[in-house]
């Protein structure tokens, strides 16, 4: 088994654990207090903290270890300590500092989960084989990363336990505003907004016939809960008021409700929900009470005709009452709660009316004031709808800014060996596209994936409170969208992981025609040029209609699902309406609740079909950043020798780009030293402008050594080789701004006269002189609106006005004529006499004074010495110098 393989394994899985700690428990302990062990078990691993002889760690170090504040990790040390997995340790001189270690039971647990998780890696590997387990590992990174770039900035989750209650209080709106609608519906249009059988006001002898129907306790509680309301009690004023209220007051007294515990209206609900419907049977004109009153009057007087069965029934004796009450009452009992309880509000409100009492004002008040509170509820909601909103969008752009420059910061630092990995058409793409699709997954996910349990959850727990026989719809429903969701999921996946490649593609052929739009429109291969963009163009555009097609068929399928659900549930809810076990309100509450809980399944489904592309982009914009630097700063640097200040020695160098079979450059060794010129030459492909990209450490040597004064240049860091080296490369490349922000760019230090300096020695100065803005005067992107010559002469003033050690020309004179390029290199020659010049040229005439000049040929100095020394001893210097100039030119030179 390779150990190292299964370390590796071990890695990723605790890394994985730590990103989920938050919101997963995936141990026996709850993740925080296994992380706490986990540390603790590492201190004592390790040797630990000897304090008073007690191996341990403080509190306050476990605090920084777990990355959370002192309280939180004293909470979770309570509760460990509880479960006995921690003992404290109080320390013999301070009591104040308490230390903790792991006890048996609590290294038992750790022990065991580390080891669990050691055989499960093992036994992965086992099945999948090395090479396989070396791929899942890969992908677990890479699925780590997205989370991890969010987590890893701590200024992105200010906030987070705020933008968890935000969602909280969002989930709750939306899950009390169905209640409501259930309220509105039965209590408010059904029940007349009668909520309760405890009736606020009764009429004196409507109670005295009720105590009939009542034990003594119940008497008891009854009277204690109501004050007797009567005109002789009440003064002139108190009798007017009351008796707006309650108009029956001026004909008979009244009981009025005279308390608001909790608990006696609970009492009092029980009891008049069994009298009141006893009542409302015994008053009614059912067909049952209808034949029960005859059978009565045969055996009574027919002057009680006229009365009803609830008045005959209390003057008769106490044996036959009861007989009769308890047979209603056993026919009650086997009656729905539901139509007991609107049998009781009934004979309630049949009391009010009675009374006097506005039945149509209650009513209205109880439907305004549920509305008003669902108003209050839905602004609410819509509040914290849209606080969650700008929060994620924050947190969002927070993580799109961080990878944009993390990317951009390491793309900065890639070599020309990275530079040859990845095209500069994906490297935008990675910056842009791609990272934008993570930015939007991330938007979704804040928004949906953790709202979407919480409703459901809500849901679920409202729907078993409303009803549970048809609980059975909700599950037939979520299955069947998770269905249809894979599936659509299964064909699209393929096609997600190919957009962001034909997106590469589309930015590579564009980049290419802008770039090349004069040589394109030269040749005339406009034509071949828009068909080449138009093939691109097409398959990204098939691609993005074929999974659009595809998604397209999400929403009227979800929608014909939902709509079958709701049609399933009135059915079956009909039925439990017309049978008197639920009521309508309940009913429109199921449905609402429902969708709600099926809509959380399909926000988490929405968000697993946008995942793929994002998982994409997140692997992409990861191997930039994991990308390893092939050149990078020594941990140890060496110092500059001041003796060798200006020498550049190049000691049997030999250089082979990657991936390539053969060196470019075989045993190169020369020394450049201050106050000369070194000139290299030779044909196209010898290897000219690789040496000179070797010294900025562009590219590392295969072998041999590059010392710049006097020190390896792979022992001192890229800033100061570079603070040394004024480099000007064979394309001249100029930044969007102005000629002065140019030429300062290597030095932004530098004062106007050094400026305009760099300018003359250039030969710059006049050029720019003529221009209305001088110096102000404005480039645009890559120096378009100057001349190639203009461009050359302006990188040129650039690496003169940073005034450095070492000048590097990388055929930096071809777009300049004879004329300028001789007053260039007379006015080098004078201005900058004690640097080092490093020239590469084409041209034997830019070359021709330099104190050394190197020949190549195939990666290899063939020639070495003055322009008079090559022409004497070196064939191939003779081959290039009587190519350029005549017999007589040589000869004057």
């Amino acid at each position: 088994m390779d150990k190292s393989l299964t370390q590796e394994f071990l890695e990723v899985m605790n890394n994985m654990r730590k990103l989920t700690s938050k919101h997963h428990n995936l141990y026996p302990l709850h993740p925080g207090e296994f992380m706490m062990l986990s540390v603790i078990h590492n201190f004592m691993k390790e040797g630990g903290k000897d304090h008073q002889n007690y191996p341990g760690v403080k509190v306050g170090e476990l605090s920084e270890v777990v990355h959370t504040t002192k309280s939180a990790t004293s909470k979770m040390l309570r509760s460990v300590e509880e479960k006995g997995y921690i003992e404290r340790v109080f320390d013999k001189n301070d009591r104040r500092v308490v230390y903790v270690k792991l006890s048996e039971k609590g290294d038992k647990v750790v022990k065991d989960t580390l080891n669990t998780k050691r055989e499960f890696a093992e036994r992965t590997i086992q099945m999948l084989g090395e090479e396989d387990s070396k791929d899942l590992i890969r992908i677990m990174k890479k699925f780590y990363f997205a989370m991890e770039e969010v987590i890893a900035e701590k200024d992105i989750f200010d906030g987070k336990e705020s933008f968890e209650g935000l969602l909280v209080i969002q989930a709750l709106t939306d899950l009390s505003l169905p209640a409501y609608t259930s309220d509105i519906v039965d209590v408010g249009i059904q029940q007349g907004g009668i909520e309760s059988p405890v009736p606020i006001a009764i009429r004196e002898g409507q109670l005295k016939k009720m105590q009939f129907l009542m034990d003594d306790t119940s008497e008891e509680v009854i009277f204690e809960s109501y004050i007797l309301l009567s005109k002789d009690s009440l003064s002139q004023e108190e009798l007017e008021t009351y008796e707006e209220v309650y108009p029956i007051l001026s004909e008979e007294n009244i009981y009025i409700l005279d308390t608001k515990e909790e608990a006696e209206l609970t009492q009092l609900n029980d009891i008049f929900a069994r009298v009141f419907l006893l009542v409302n049977v015994l008053n009614g004109e059912s067909e049952q009470a209808e034949t029960m009153k005859e059978q009565l009057l045969q055996q009574m007087p027919a002057a009680l005709s006229d009365q009803t069965l609830f008045e005959i029934v209390i003057q008769m004796q106490p044996e036959q009452a009861n007989f009769i009450i308890e047979s209603i009452e056993k026919q009650l009992a086997v009656m729905p709660k539901a139509i007991q309880e609107q049998g009781a509000i009934t004979a309630v409100k049949a009391e009010y009316e009675m009374i006097g009492i506005d039945i149509d004002k209650i009513q209205s008040a109880y439907i305004f004031t549920a509305g008003a509170k669902m108003i209050g509820l839905a602004f609410v909601g819509m509040v914290a709808t849209v606080l969650v909103g700008y929060i994620a969008a924050k947190i969002a752009a927070g993580l799109g800014r961080d990878l944009r420059s993390k990317v951009f910061q390491k793309v900065v630092h890639f070599s020309n060996r990275e530079f040859d990995q990845y095209s500069t058409a994906t490297l935008i793409t990675r910056s842009t596209n791609d990272i934008q699709q993570v930015q939007m997954i991330m938007v979704m996910m804040l928004r949906m994936v953790i709202y979407a349990p919480i409703l459901a959850i809500g849901g679920v727990i409202k729907v078993l409170n409303t009803n549970t026989s048809m609980t059975w719809i909700i599950a037939l429903g979520v299955i069947v969208i998770m269905a249809f969701v894979g599936t659509l999921f299964s064909i699209a996946m393929p096609k997600f992981k190919l957009m962001q490649k034909l997106v590469d593609r589309l930015n590579l052929v564009t980049r290419e025609i802008l770039t090349g739009l004069p040589v394109i429109r030269a040749f005339h291969k406009e034509r071949y040029e828009e068909k080449r963009f138009e093939v691109a163009n097409d398959d990204l555009t098939k691609t993005g209609l074929f999974v659009n097609r595809v998604m397209s068929f999400m929403m009227p399928t979800m929608m014909f699902i939902m709509n079958g659900i709701t049609v399933l549930i009135i059915w079956k809810g009909a039925k439990g309406i017309d049978l008197g076990e639920m009521q309508v309100g309940d009913l429109m509450a199921f449905i609402q609740y429902t969708m709600q809980i099926i809509m959380s399944f399909f926000m988490l489904t929405m968000i697993s079909v946008m995942l793929p592309r994002a998982t994409v982009s997140a692997a992409r914009i990861s191997e930039i950043i994991e990308t390893k630097l092939t050149i990078h700063d020594p941990e140890k640097t060496h110092n500059f020798i001041e003796s060798k200040k200006g020498y550049v020695e190049f000691e049997n160098v030999s250089f082979r780009y990657p991936n390539a079979e053969d060196d470019v450059l075989s045993s190169i060794t020369f020394t450049a030293k201050p106050g000369e010129t070194t000139a290299i030459i030779g044909s196209t492909g010898s290897g000219k402008s690789t040496i000179v990209n070797l010294i900025p450490r562009f590219y590392d040597v295969t072998e041999g050594i590059i010392k710049v004064d006097g020190v390896d240049i792979r022992n001192i860091k890229q800033y100061d080789l570079r603070e040394k080296l004024g480099f000007v490369p064979q394309k001249g490349i100029l930044f969007s701004g102005t000629i002065d922000s140019n030429i300062r760019y290597g030095k932004q230090t530098a004062t106007e006269d050094e400026v305009k300096r760099a300018a003359k020695i250039a030969q710059a100065y006049d050029f720019i002189e003529e221009k209305p803005d001088r110096y102000q005067t404005a480039i645009s992107q890559d120096g378009s609106n100057v001349s190639g010559g203009q461009k050359q002469r302006l990188s040129i003033a650039r690496a003169i006005a940073k005034n450095p050690e070492i000048y590097i020309f990388d055929d930096s004179f071809s777009a300049l004529d004879y004329k300028t390029d001789v007053a260039l290199r007379k006015a080098l020659k004078s201005e900058i006499q004690n640097s080092t010049v490093i020239i590469v040229a084409q041209r034997i005439s830019t070359i021709l004074h330099a104190e050394q000049i190197l020949v190549l040929e195939d990666g290899k100095i063939v020639g070495r010495g003055t322009h008079q020394e090559l022409m004497k001893n070196c064939e191939v210097y003779q081959q290039i110098a009587s190519s350029q100039l005549s017999k007589e030119e040589l000869a004057n030179e």
